[in-house]
């Protein structure tokens, strides 16, 4: 229900390729890291959202969402399901066309305030492991 197929395609392929990454910072032993690495693999500009605003694969870092000075595309949520929905609430402030919830993250409500606001998103799926399967 929180993945359809049509609406991982739209992300992955026409929303744009410009990534905020929540979450992402320089520990290699964290899920963010790897799935930001196989993001960039795919052609997409990732951009490392965390309070310790580190560079990470090359591209600076950033406290939060509204501190970042250019337009975002999509915005992939690894925090807790409990902090992600204020992030989908930034991320609809901020103008970005999608919203991304990875693997165990999960908020209805934040969903459904989401897509009321007219982005798109998935929740509780991997961009990683999805757009290999785009072919």
């Amino acid at each position: 229900m929180y993945g359809d197929p049509a609406t991982v395609r739209k992300i992955l392929t026409e929303l744009g390729d410009t990534w905020a990454v929540v979450g992402l910072s320089s520990n290699r032993q964290r899920a963010a890291y790897g799935v930001a690495e196989v993001l960039q693999r795919f052609g997409k500009r990732i951009i490392p959202v965390h309070p310790k605003a580190e560079s990470v694969h090359g591209e600076r870092g950033y406290p939060n969402l509204s501190a970042i000075p250019f337009a975002l595309d999509v915005v992939d949520v690894f925090v807790n399901s409990d902090l992600a929905g204020p992030v989908a609430d930034e991320a609809v402030t901020i103008g970005a066309k999608a919203v991304w919830f990875q693997l165990g993250v999960i908020d209805p409500a934040a969903y459904d305030r989401t897509r009321a606001a007219g982005l798109a998103m998935v929740m509780d799926r991997c961009p990683a492991i999805e757009i290999p399967r785009l072919g």
